[in-house]
């Protein structure tokens, strides 16, 4: 399968925090999840994506061009959405549309009203009328009028409610139809990541813990929960991190089948993840 982006060895360095060796990729036709806990580098990783931002080593190929050298034939085939509108609190819909028109040589006019419509967002309304929701809904039709191959969202979903989540994650999966279309999807809600995601890249500290199936994650990976005692008798190569609790141990499994078969009577709980960060993030390894 094609690689629409391809982040290689991507660092950055501040005075309190390094970026370091940051590799994955996002295949044509997937929507990738980017999840870490506040300051683990999503963020200074999407801006040296976008090349806002000088890097300290790495690269970074999008449509198989790199986005320094090529970086106006990539960004007239981005879309790009971020945790809130950063557009003028007094333009309206009809606005956006007249600027972003003459920015993008591909804005479809008609495909933005469609959206408009779908989104159900009153076009003779300011923004500054707008609720967060529809807000979203705005930077998310101006991002995707101008048929973009490559959605980037920074977390383009906090903050809004349910049914308008579900409502724009439909949107991501129509996007992605085609496979010739792809998401990188950055993002706190790990409930809508493992709803549409199809890989999951988690970011710590300014490193990749893992890049996974989704799939592999969500059917495969397990949660072992035990006293002390029966923790004692778990073989540590079976162990991926683990966390004391008030109750006992939690200790994170690749393979939750193989642990119940080789440690029957233990309970082996699926984990969501959510769980999967919690333990790397919290936890320790014997």
């Amino acid at each position: 399968m094609d690689n629409i982006l391809k982040v290689s060895n991507l660092c950055k360095d501040y005075p309190s925090f390094h970026l370091r060796d940051v590799s994955f990729t996002v295949p044509s036709g997937s929507i990738v999840g980017f999840v870490g806990e506040n300051g683990a580098g999503k963020t200074t990783t999407i801006k040296l994506i976008l090349n806002e931002m000088k890097r300290g080593g790495g690269s970074v190929q999008i449509f198989g061009m790199d986005n320094r050298k090529d970086e106006q034939k990539i960004k007239e085939q981005i879309g790009v959405v971020f945790d809130e509108s950063y557009f003028h609190s007094e333009f309206k819909a009809g606005d956006i549309a007249s600027i972003l028109r003459s920015v993008f040589r591909t804005w479809d006019d008609e495909l933005f009203g469609r959206y408009l419509n779908q989104f159900k967002l009153p076009k003779n309304k300011t923004i500054k009328e707008y609720s967060k929701g529809m807000k979203m809904k705005l930077s998310i039709a101006s991002a995707l009028a101008h048929r973009p191959r490559l959605l980037i969202l920074d977390e383009a979903t906090s903050g809004l409610d349910p049914v308008v989540r579900s409502e724009i994650l439909d949107i991501f999966l129509d996007f992605i139809q085609d496979e010739s279309h792809s998401v990188l999807f950055s993002s706190h809600i790990t409930g809508d990541l493992e709803k549409v995601a199809d890989y999951v890249v988690f970011i710590h500290e300014g490193k990749i813990i893992f890049d996974r199936s989704k799939d592999d994650l969500i059917y495969q990976y397990g949660i072992v929960k035990c006293g002390p005692k029966d923790f004692q008798r778990i073989d540590p190569d079976d162990l991926v991190r683990w966390r004391k609790t008030d109750f006992g141990y939690e200790a994170l499994v690749t393979d939750r089948d193989a642990a119940r078969r080789k440690y029957s009577g233990l309970v082996v709980d699926p984990a969501t993840i959510d769980d999967i960060m919690l333990i790397y993030v919290k936890g320790g390894r014997s």
